[in-house]
């Protein structure tokens, strides 16, 4: 067995590792990214994790189901203590949680979430602890910090919102993460002004 022979075996066990990894990392999911629905590490709520609307670089969390949706009277719980007047009104279930999260250099989202419980917002981060379990890092004025355990589910339950957000069945986005509505389209008929009546012609 020559020399040669020993070299040009190792480099083609070589070629065809390189190749095989750059195979699987082609088809495996970046392990960073968030998105999916989560259930919450107290089991009361589900979160629908995406890109938010027009903003590829941005991640937005939406409360897609509630254990419980409604109060003892029947009434559902609506976000009351929210700081928005114009947003007391809103259901809790459908509401927007997670507010713009962007990839930092550790491979963490950062940003914001806001807590119906208390209609405050705090500083948040969330990165996968595995395939299925997302870490999500709570803190008040950066000091006082507490992470929860998220757990990825893709069941779906009587009561969960399934359709797409902004959209009939689906959550609703706060307006500064909604996607851009669409222009109109050009040459589409304009109603008639208000007090005009229109006649047939002869």
């Amino acid at each position: 067995m020559t020399l040669r022979f020993v070299l040009r075996v190792g480099l083609r066990i070589v070629v065809s590792l390189l190749l095989s990894m750059a195979e699987s990392r082609g088809h495996a999911a970046p392990v960073s990214d968030p998105a999916g629905t989560w259930l919450t590490e107290d089991g009361r709520a589900r979160v629908r994790i995406e890109r938010c609307g027009g903003m590829p670089d941005r991640i937005c969390g939406y409360i897609v189901w509630m254990k419980e949706t409604a109060d003892a009277k029947g009434q559902p719980f609506r976000d009351r203590l929210h700081p928005d007047p114009a947003r007391r009104a809103r259901l809790l279930l459908g509401h927007q949680m997670l507010l713009g999260l962007k990839l930092n250099p550790d491979g963490r989202y950062v940003g914001e979430v806001y807590n119906a419980e208390d209609g405050k917002t705090y500083s948040v981060s969330i990165w996968r602890e595995g395939p299925k379990m997302l870490a999500v890092k709570g803190c008040l004025l950066g000091l006082f910090c507490a992470t929860q355990g998220w757990a990825q589910v893709t069941d779906l339950v009587p009561g969960q919102l399934v359709g797409a957000t902004g959209e009939g069945g689906g959550p609703l986005p706060d307006p500064e993460w909604a996607a851009p509505k669409p222009p109109p389209t050009a040459g589409a008929a304009k109603p008639p002004a208000a007090g005009t009546i229109k006649t047939k012609a002869n």
